[in-house]
């Protein structure tokens, strides 16, 4: 198993507010750069290679036309155009139902409102399409052939049975969405297709190399961190900040709040709350109003020491971090960012303390659902952002009230995309088997019992922000 810390970045349009596109073609270009550059730090041929593993953001729309070609740039995950899709969808067929056909919501991040946002929107591009794949199933097209997807990210496409882990038939019939449109499916460590010559022309990669399914960011990420038992929590702080329970069953929030998705191995699923703009909170200010000082170190490593200046809950100053609208537990893309409570003595290391406690809390409201839902929480590892910060780390040990755990490797979804990789190379029987031996803690922070018991009593102040401010966000 191989993995390298290789990225290339790859830009996103806004070309209205709310909206979030990206170039296929971009994705295919970075694929082949990365993946030529992690072969040659690691000294290693295309042949020394026994399967390739796929983790890649969810909820994106990727629709192409009879001959395989890119129609119009993917709406990915965070585009918030399609409100009025979700709002159709919640009157009919209506919540109750979608929520009995998927276990999830019609929410404005999910696949299929993408869907019908460009058939009602854009007729003549949807005349074209003949096929839909979600942003990573897109690159394995191009380096194999296959149309295929994993059970794990087709649930967040909301046409997916998530209980029976099929395509849901209930669910395209009420929308009309032809079953064509969609991929294969596969378990996440499923072999799904080999290199074919064109992929292996382009990364370096050998022909007929195996690929498996793999799986969408935070399935695979919680591969790589070892949450595929009951009682066991990640917690991700990213762009976006996600708190993910694996479960032996098909949760329910009844009231949608959280997402109930299959994980990525075979009878397990899991539950999982999102906070939409939890390090982007963090990076927004950065780009507003800059990181201090320049002294050599990270941009974010100067705005958390500045934060270090400032006390446990930032002298009653509070963050609702809902930059882009909310999903847990709001489910609401008209929500709005707030910063309350400031007064002549707070300055800006309050504010930043006061961002990285605000993402904490919304992050915090998935463990109350949690508890609501009987789902247990033993064991609580941080990945992302929020896991590299020694504050934010407590932070969030004292706020969840609950220790926290480090991990040795730090690759997120890329480590479990090769977990996946080998598993489906043999290497291992099972993906439970190769996390017991493949992940493991390096360290384990308490929380502090003074600091908790304030940060519970802020908590309390926090839930009370967004229900008196709703109306105030439907009136701008």
């Amino acid at each position: 198993m191989v993995t390298a810390g290789v990225g290339e970045h790859v830009p996103f349009a806004s070309p209205q507010p709310g909206w979030a596109e990206q170039d296929p073609a971009d994705w295919w270009k970075a694929c082949g750069l990365a993946v030529r550059q992690a072969l040659s730090r690691s000294g290693l041929r295309g042949a020394d290679i026994g399967c390739v593993g796929f983790s890649g953001q969810m909820h994106g729309a990727v629709l192409l036309d009879a001959q395989g070609a890119v129609i119009r740039p993917a709406l990915i995950w965070c585009d918030q155009r399609t409100g009025a899709q979700a709002a159709a969808l919640a009157r009919a067929p209506g919540t109750a139902h979608i929520i009995e056909w998927t276990l999830n919501p019609p929410l404005t991040n999910f696949t299929l409102t993408k869907l019908l946002w460009v058939r009602e929107t854009e007729p003549s591009n949807w005349a074209r399409v003949r096929r839909l794949l979600l942003p990573k199933d897109y690159v394995r097209y191009r380096l194999t052939g296959e149309f295929a997807i994993d059970v794990a990210d087709a649930s967040g496409t909301l046409l997916l049975d998530v209980a029976a882990r099929q395509w849901s038939a209930r669910m395209l019939a009420e929308t009309g969405i032809d079953a064509e449109l969609l991929p294969a499916l596969y378990e996440s460590p499923e072999i799904c297709g080999r290199i074919s010559s064109a992929g292996a022309k382009a990364t370096g990669l050998a022909e007929g190399t195996p690929v498996v399914a793999g799986a969408g960011d935070q399935a695979a990420g919680a591969v790589g961190m070892g949450i595929v038992r009951r009682g066991a929590v990640s917690v991700t702080i990213g762009t976006s900040g996600v708190v993910f329970a694996a479960t032996d069953r098909p949760a329910l929030d009844p009231r949608g709040r959280l997402h109930t998705f299959c994980h990525a191995l075979p009878g397990r699923w899991h539950v999982m709350g999102v906070t939409q703009a939890a390090g982007l909170s963090l990076r927004w200010f950065r780009d507003r109003f800059g990181a201090g000082p320049e002294d050599g170190r990270d941009p974010y490593d100067r705005l958390v020491a500045e934060a270090e200046t400032a006390p446990a809950g930032a002298e009653g100053l509070l963050w609702l971090p809902y930059l882009m609208g909310e999903r847990t537990p709001h489910c609401d893309p008209g929500a709005r960012a707030a910063l309350t409570g400031l007064s002549l003595s707070h300055s800006r290391a309050h504010v930043i303390r006061a961002i990285l406690e605000g993402v904490a809390f919304s992050l915090k409201d998935s463990f109350t659902i949690f508890d609501e839902m009987e789902v247990p929480v033993e064991q609580i590892r941080l990945g992302g952002g929020g896991a590299r910060a020694p504050l934010w780390r407590q932070i969030q040990a004292d706020i969840y009230n609950h220790g926290v755990q480090l991990l040795e490797a730090e690759e997120g979804a890329a480590f479990g995309a090769a977990i996946l990789a080998g598993v489906g190379a043999g290497n291992w029987s099972s993906v439970e088997e190769a996390c017991t031996q493949a992940v493991r803690v390096t360290r384990e922070i308490a929380p502090n019992s003074e600091t908790a018991a304030h940060m519970a009593r802020r908590y309390l102040a926090y839930r009370q922000l967004y229900p008196a401010l709703k109306a105030a966000f439907a009136a701008g």
